[in-house]
């Protein structure tokens, strides 16, 4: 879907939120991104109105992408929503648990195939959390079963600050390009994994 925002409007807002918390307007734990807008706008491009997106917690650029307009999701976050946005008029759903989501996706993905609905389901998740038996599991299960869905998976190469291939290796290229429900890019965050990387006295 086309939302027409550039790749300046996504990290703009990112900047407004990242004011709006040094500010002390917002009191409770945030999650910004930067670095990925161009590729996201990019998948974006094939994900339609009426599909179904699972984000993680870091999923303020994605939500606009989705169609939310800017101000409705500035305001979920001003209500201490950053790491939990969801919205059911665009069939929005996120998480804060790693992995989480992505047994839901499958169900929902499930219930589509069953019911011969012309939807999809996205399920973004990080690079460490491809790793977890959730995803893992949700994944080969949607490969065996060839449900309408696909797994975005931003690769940072961290999980917060442990460098993920120092864990688990170097074969998330090759998973992700072997996968039929997989697709993989990289990217390197602008901001802190979380807050502003500044103390904030509230």
């Amino acid at each position: 879907m086309e939302t027409g925002l550039s790749k300046n409007d996504l990290r703009e807002f990112e900047l407004e939120i990242f004011e709006l918390f040094k500010n002390k307007q917002i009191k409770s734990p945030i999650h910004l991104r930067g670095g990925n807008e161009e590729q996201l706008i990019e998948i974006f491009k094939g994900i339609n109105p009426e599909d179904y997106c699972f984000f993680t917690w870091a999923s303020h650029i994605e939500c606009l992408l989705k169609g939310v307009p800017r101000e409705q999701v500035r305001e979920a976050i001003l209500k201490n929503k950053s790491i939990a946005l969801s919205f059911k008029d665009y069939n929005i759903i996120s998480s804060a648990i790693v992995g989480g989501s992505a047994p839901i996706a499958v169900g929902v993905a499930l219930a589509i195939k069953q019911k011969k609905e012309n939807k999809k389901v996205w399920c973004f998740i990080g690079d460490m959390s491809f790793y977890t038996g959730a995803a893992q599991e949700s994944i080969r299960y949607a490969e065996t079963h060839d449900l309408p869905i696909t797994f975005v998976v931003a690769d940072n190469r961290l999980s917060v600050t442990t460098p993920t291939r120092e864990v688990w290796g170097n074969d998330i290229e090759k998973i992700c390009l072997e996968s039929k429900k997989c697709i993989r890019y990289e990217y390197t965050n602008c901001f802190p994994h979380a807050g502003i990387g500044e103390k904030v006295l509230f």
